[in-house]
């Protein structure tokens, strides 16, 4: 494969009009293009880092978490079927950017997924960067980064009016879903309209229905673009996604730190949302590209804790996080050979939490104000630049930028010990990056890598202190420094024809790992132990990874891998909650239109090696497992109203196996147990 770049920096750079959706064949032909990786469209086969591109499940499918689980160097950490955190080569929520349509979501609550804030009924891809991402995203990219894409407005060179519809229901968790996307098109304007939602039950596990896993969610959507001239565009994005009734059975605790006639106490969120407002320009300027965006996401979580003896919510926890941001990026060729991209990224959250709890024995019914900090802030600004060049026959991107982070809060935990001066905290940091990939022949690609990240303390790190599910009373540190990681990934990438194939390499240190310190003491008030987060040493992980789709005559025949260490040099023990090795084997047959099928076994490793010292004994070795899912349906042309339709079954878990995964959280020895036996039925279809 001979690299041309300048063809591509024309097709980049100009602005051409499409229909709003794409037909199948299409869909398959651009399911190897991403946006994610270097900022613009660009073919996974060319980019010099892995990457994962995840087709949306339509009303099939639940959280992005169930679309990572089982692809390779993807794992979840969760504590409900709701809360299912993307770890990316064993970085977890917090050193992992994810966002929804190249816009960053920020929280900062223990429990949940922000995830878990689209319904997977308005997605039309995921993308997935694996390794350093800091200098197109900023902090928190050193795992890599989640983009949740959801349907464009795409203008068309005539009147258009499309959609799709899809209806799922499911066993295992007596679960009703639906979706609907509306879109309208032409020269000069471009209208998406959608609308889905969940109504999801307790599932059964192998041991019985596994009690408050269920939830009710809905989302709406509304993208609008007007033509401004003809180099120029005005974009609008709305969406809105609610849910209610989400408990994390994982959080269940009851001994340190729950007064004894509370008994259990479990976390639940009545109702938590997530709202963005965005407002885009894309137009020509000059010889390149411009596009910027003003944008306020806010994300409200209502956090309560429930006591099984009374029966009652005795910590009631309201908070807002609010994110004000604005991105730019200009894209230019300003020499033959050259794509060169330089950007400003800005943005502030706020987070003002408000807690009440009962804390008064026998009666726990005060009602106390005890807010864990009071105004929090982190404001964050960033330049870059990246170029993508050639020489000879070898592409290279490189790129740097430079961000300066700002914390700050009036008030650091509540009663006597409340801090209010010292809060305030400023890091600079540099990140950058350099890739090279290089034909070995007509469909094989080598590629290599290295680049530096970081990641800046969140607001809870900085600003919090209070008791917490684990056991502990944690302190809060202003002054944290933040985490620096260097990596390096080498790796193949071949396709010829529906022959496709990767293989990758990975090492990453990371510098002033922030995490919780067991002190020794205890905290006079509650008389809990002290965890004090703090910058400690260093901390590594590398491994293997890899995929592979091979059709034979009529059948294709898949597989991945994902091998993982991880060390934590201070303790001089395995990484805490590292993901087991794994392997998925499976066979089908594919087709645009009739019968197909898909039949998968996924083999997950005993994993023992655990964090004996900083987890204080709470980390429990997990039993491996393999489980056999398998799917089917057939794919319509044109039926009635429908320009293309389809049905589907998807078996899951089909020898009913009882089993959880390592990222599971829950008391030791009581984790939450996977979903059992199931079947789900969806219907989709396009107009």
């Amino acid at each position: 494969m001979v690299f041309r770049l300048r063809p591509s920096v024309l097709a980049i750079l100009g602005l051409s009009a499409a229909p709003a959706f794409h037909s199948a064949h299409a869909e398959v032909l651009l399911e190897t293009r991403l946006v994610t990786a270097k900022g613009y469209a660009a073919d996974a086969q060319d980019t010099p880092q892995a990457v994962e591109i995840l087709p949306s499940p339509g009303a099939g499918g639940a959280v992005v978490g169930d679309l990572l689980r089982g692809q390779p160097g993807l794992a979840v950490q969760s504590d409900g079927a709701w809360g299912q955190n993307p770890v990316l080569r064993g970085q977890k929520k917090e050193s992992v950017v994810v966002m929804v349509d190249g816009l960053r979501v920020n929280s900062a609550q223990p429990q949940g997924a922000i995830a878990s804030f689209l319904d997977l009924g308005l997605l039309e891809r995921a993308e997935v960067v694996k390794g350093p991402g800091s200098v197109l995203y900023g902090s928190g990219a050193m795992g890599g980064v989640v983009n949740l894409i959801t349907p464009e407005a795409r203008f068309s060179a005539e009147d258009i009016d499309g959609g799709r519809i899809g209806l799922g229901v499911g066993s295992v968790d007596r679960s009703v879903a639906g979706a609907l996307l509306l879109t309208r098109s032409n020269t000069d304007q471009a209208l998406v309209l959608g609308a889905a939602g969940r109504d999801v039950d307790d599932y059964r596990s192998a041991d019985g229905r596994e009690h408050r896993t269920g939830y009710d969610s809905g989302s709406l959507l509304a993208k609008y673009r007007h033509r401004l001239g003809d180099d120029a565009s005005v974009r609008l994005n709305l969406q809105r996604h609610t849910d209610r009734d989400v408990w994390y059975p994982g959080s269940a605790r009851s001994g340190a730190g729950i007064p004894k006639p509370l008994g259990v106490a479990t976390i639940h969120s009545p109702e938590q949302r997530r709202e963005l407002y965005e407002i885009g320009v894309d137009a020509a300027v000059g010889d390149g590209q411009l596009s910027a965006e003003l944008y306020r996401q806010e994300v409200f979580r209502q956090i309560r804790a429930h006591s099984s003896v009374k029966q009652r919510d005795y910590v009631r926890n309201d908070v807002t996080f609010v994110t004000d941001g604005a991105k730019a990026k200009y894209l230019f060729s300003p020499a033959a050979g050259h794509l060169l991209t330089v950007g400003v990224d800005v943005w502030n959250m706020r987070g003002d939490p408000e807690r009440y709890i009962d804390n008064n024995p026998p009666a726990f019914d005060n009602n106390q104000r005890n807010d864990p900090f009071d105004k929090g802030r982190i404001e964050s600004a960033g330049l870059f630049v990246q170029d993508e060049f050639e020489l000879g026959a070898t592409r290279l991107v490189a790129g740097a930028r430079y961000d300066r982070v700002r914390g700050d809060a009036r008030q650091k935990g509540s009663g006597p010990a409340a801090q209010t001066s010292g809060l305030e905290s400023t890091d600079n940091n540099l990140s950058w990056s350099l890739g090279a990939i290089h034909p070995l022949s007509g469909s094989l690609n080598v590629y290599a890598n290295v680049g530096r990240a970081y990641r800046a303390a969140d607001m809870r790190e900085r600003f919090e202190d209070s008791a917490r599910g684990d056991g502990y009373y944690h302190v809060g540190n202003p002054r944290l420094d933040p985490e620096v990681s260097t990596s390096v990934e080498f790796g193949l990438k071949g396709r010829e024809g529906r022959l496709r194939y990767q293989l990758a390499a990975f090492h990453t240190r990371i510098d002033d790992y922030i995490a919780g310190r067991i002190t020794g003491t205890t905290h006079s008030a509650t008389g809990l132990p002290l965890k004090r987060t703090e910058n400690l040493d260093k901390v590594t992980l590398y491994g293997l990874e890899g995929s592979a789709s091979l059709p034979v005559a009529a059948f294709v025949i898949d597989g991945s891998f994902t091998w993982l260490r991880g060390k934590n040099h201070q303790d001089d023990e395995p990484l805490y909650q590292m993901p087991a090795p794994e392997l998925t084997l499976g066979i089908g047959q594919p087709a645009e239109r009739g019968f197909y099928w898909h039949a998968q076994l996924r083999a997950v490793a005993e994993q023992d090696r655990v964090a004996t010292r900083f987890s204080n004994g709470t980390e429990d070795r997990t039993a491996g497992f393999v489980t056999a899912d398998a799917g089917f349906g057939w794919r319509f042309g044109a039926v009635a109203a429908f320009e293309a339709a389809s049905v589907g079954v998807t078996l899951r878990n089909l020898a009913d196996k009882r089993y959880h995964e390592h990222l599971t959280d829950g008391v030791s020895g009581n984790e939450l147990a996977a979903p059992g036996r199931g079947i789900a039925l969806s219907l989709n279809g396009s107009f």
